[in-house]
């Protein structure tokens, strides 16, 4: 047996998990575990989501098929809900607007 952990945010649970393992389990292993615990907490289960979801360990994603090892950190990884470099386009387009120019093109300041 190993130890592992879970960790996921979303609006209704945000947290990790410590979770025991057989060994050569797979982080679809440590998915069904994790959810069954969050099952036994009353967090609701989206099951096209968890199913579909992203997964990693430590922050690099991989395949379910994976096998983790002692201490790893599985994770669930929710959708984004804006595109980061349209995010980054509007807040460009709302600065040149307030300020009347656009800090993206500006020319440095000369001296200190």
């Amino acid at each position: 047996m190993i130890q592992c952990a879970f960790a996921m945010a979303f609006s209704d649970w945000q947290g990790e998990l410590s979770l025991t393992v057989t060994n050569g389990a797979t982080v679809a292993h440590v998915l069904q575990a994790a959810r069954t615990e969050l099952q036994h907490r009353g967090v609701p289960i989206d099951d096209h989501f968890w199913g579909a979801a992203p997964v990693g360990v430590f922050g690099e994603r991989c395949e379910r098929d994976r096998v983790v090892f002692e201490g790893d950190r599985v994770e669930l990884y929710r959708p984004l809900t804006v595109d980061p470099k349209q995010a980054r386009r509007e807040r460009a387009r709302q600065s040149q607007t307030e300020k009347g120019r656009n800090p993206l093109t500006a020319k440095p300041r000369r001296g200190g």
